[in-house]
């Protein structure tokens, strides 16, 4: 189960980043149909994520798992996922 406060990290910098409206983010949302964000827009996210939750993506570790990512709902797993591993919290 994903932390609430997960979700709200990764709303809050979509908001903030993308300018998007926060009424239109939910977990089955897809963040290249329905946000309309492109492969640039996912390395700003990447960076963005980083900065506000305070880890580090390893491009490379992780790339087939940022491959997958294609709804929120994966995107809060992911990062759920990378806080567990280390060891911070959202």
């Amino acid at each position: 189960m994903v932390d609430q406060a997960i979700i709200e990290v990764v709303h809050q910098t979509l908001v903030e980043e993308f300018e998007l409206s926060a009424a239109d983010l939910s977990a089955a949302v897809s963040l290249y149909e329905d946000l309309g964000l492109d492969s640039l827009d996912s390395v700003d996210l990447v960076v963005a994520l980083e900065r506000a939750v305070g880890f580090k993506i390893d491009r490379v570790a992780d790339e087939e798992r940022i491959r997958q990512v294609r709804t929120l709902e994966d995107l809060y797993g992911f990062v759920q996922a990378k806080v567990n591993s280390s060891g911070k919290q959202a």
